[in-house]
């Protein structure tokens, strides 16, 4: 029986630059397919930058035909205005793969880092040595913007890939005994 493959593209958003990263996964390998930067401070109308970030995002998934879609979530940071202009080129990539038909997963960064490198706390630079690791990359990328878009897409391959990841969690003493009536004693 031949291993079914799948793409995954991931998107570090951001507002000045924004990262990419896809991945083949094949039964249990995973290998690099491209990752890069998307450039938009050239760009000086944030609008434009928005607009700029939906073409590129539909152009990789026209390009690359992947099968899901991950983003790293914004991080709360003190200036409302920055989160607010990170929080829109966020929408708009999903929007663009929703529009796409891709299912789309929300990762933090902490979970990323955890993910890719065992420490919810790792650098830029541990997150990179490690995907040079797992992926057998040489080059070292100009940003990191597109490594971490990279562990992304890694992050949600492990994630999807996690024997245990499929099994809902009780929320709460309801769900608990709606799940298990056996266990009501009359």
């Amino acid at each position: 029986m031949a291993n079914k493959s799948k793409i995954i593209l991931g998107i570090d958003p951001g507002t000045l630059v924004m990262g990419y990263g896809l991945i083949l996964v094949t039964g249990k390998k995973i290998s690099l397919i491209e990752m890069d930067v998307l450039k938009l401070s050239k760009y000086k109308d944030h609008y434009e930058r928005l607009q700029q970030i939906h073409c590129c995002v539909n152009t990789l998934i026209e390009q690359h035909k992947p099968d899901t879609f991950a983003i790293e979530a914004p991080f709360f940071g003190k200036n409302v205005q920055s989160m607010l202009k990170l929080g829109r080129a966020q929408g708009v990539a999903i929007a663009a793969a929703i529009q796409n038909g891709l299912t789309v997963t929300e990762y933090s960064p902490k979970k990323v880092k955890q993910s890719v490198t065992g420490n919810g706390n790792a650098d830029k630079e541990q997150v990179w040595q490690m995907l040079q690791h797992i992926l057998k990359i040489v080059d070292k990328p100009t940003y990191f913007d597109a490594t971490d878009a990279l562990a992304v897409a890694v992050c949600h391959y492990y994630q999807e890939s996690n024997p245990l990841a499929g099994m809902s969690k009780s929320k709460g003493w309801e769900q608990f005994l709606q799940q298990h009536p056996e266990r009501i004693v009359r």
